[in-house]
């Protein structure tokens, strides 16, 4: 009787190994096929793990009756066509950032993985690092006070992609930590871009989210700048929070910093707005330094087992793409905010 579950990796790029490797080292998760059209990139890959099973076309893998699960790697064009075909050969579905190319693609996938009863679970990487959980943690703690305002810059120096703008590139990241974190609905996008590399491929986004309260959310995407900055501000009513993935140590810094707002005035005189500012300790907060896909590989292969809605399921992967459709289409119409069912 098999124990482990029989899982095969489709895309051997820049992110297929990373999910090989942390399949190969769970204990509950058994490598059983790799797949990719590039043969010359699969023998490499074969190399190193000559027990797998490998292929040029996805199709001979999912007809493997044995195979229980299967992550999905390759550029967002193919997220659709491959996952609905492995979700109609009865297999779980793990699928990278960003979950499909379109909200209609993923509301689609969700159906069908519903209906199959089956996992589909999307890796938004970063809702599994420390960092984010540990933030996480101390939101819902409710120590922050009121959110105020999320406001993240993820800039570096290329990759330039082909197939998709810096938008549809960075923004999954931070938009499912956002996501994660907050848990709140934007109402409207507006966003901005350029493009000074290649035509109809914006490398440099500006993206506001509105929210139906003062909180608010903004965020900076670049492919063209001369430094690597991955930082996000979160201030709250009374602590900010300050997260640098660049940082090797204290990646999360807690600022009891805030400001205080009092109104004063009488019947003579009109009323004037007094703001004093409070400064006091910085927490720098311990945090699990196991590797993130460690973690989404262990969710996705435990929530199979549990049968349950992993962390970062199906609706979590369909707001981001929401949110990435609207984004382009504000760029498109020149900045115009677009409304959010």
């Amino acid at each position: 009787m098999r124990t482990k579950l029989q899982v095969g990796v489709i895309g051997c790029g820049y992110w297929g190994p990373n999910l090989i490797r942390n399949f190969v080292e769970n204990d509950s998760a058994e490598l059983a096929w790799i797949c990719d059209r590039d043969a010359s990139r699969l023998q490499t890959i074969g190399r190193r793990y000559p027990f797998a099973r490998r292929c040029g076309d996805f199709r001979e893998l999912l007809a493997d009756s044995r195979l229980d699960a299967v992550a999905i790697a390759t550029p967002v064009a193919t997220h659709y066509e491959i996952a609905r075909a492995a979700l109609d050969a009865g297999k779980h579905v793990l699928v990278e950032k960003p979950f499909t190319a379109s909200a209609r693609e993923a509301e689609q996938l969700i159906e069908l993985a519903e209906r199959q009863r089956l996992v589909l679970m999307v890796d938004h990487t970063f809702v599994y690092t420390g960092a984010v959980r540990k933030i996480k943690e101390i939101v819902e703690s409710g120590e922050l006070g009121e959110l105020l305002y999320f406001d993240s810059v993820r800039i570096n120096l290329g990759i330039f992609q082909t197939d998709v703008n810096v938008v549809w590139d960075l923004a999954p990241h931070d938009l499912s930590i956002m996501d994660y974190v907050v848990g709140r609905d934007p109402v409207a996008i507006i966003a901005n871009g350029s493009c000074h590399i290649e035509q109809g491929i914006e490398n440099i986004a500006y993206v506001m989210l509105r929210f139906d309260s003062s909180f608010i959310a903004h965020f900076h995407f670049n492919w063209l700048s001369p430094v690597k900055i991955r930082r996000t501000l979160i201030a709250g009513s009374r602590r900010m929070i300050v997260y640098d993935d660049i940082e090797p140590t204290e990646k999360v810094r807690v600022y009891d910093k805030g400001v205080t707002r009092e109104v004063n005035g009488d019947k003579e005189t009109a009323y004037q707005t007094l703001v004093s500012y409070r400064t006091g300790d910085v927490w720098v907060p311990k945090l699990d330094s196991t590797e993130a896909l460690k973690h989404v590989c262990a969710e996705f292969v435990s929530s199979i087992a549990e049968q349950r809605r992993p962390l970062t399921d199906g609706e979590s992967g369909l707001r981001v793409v929401r949110w990435l459709e609207a984004a382009q289409a504000s760029i498109a119409a020149g900045g115009r905010p677009v409304t959010l069912r």
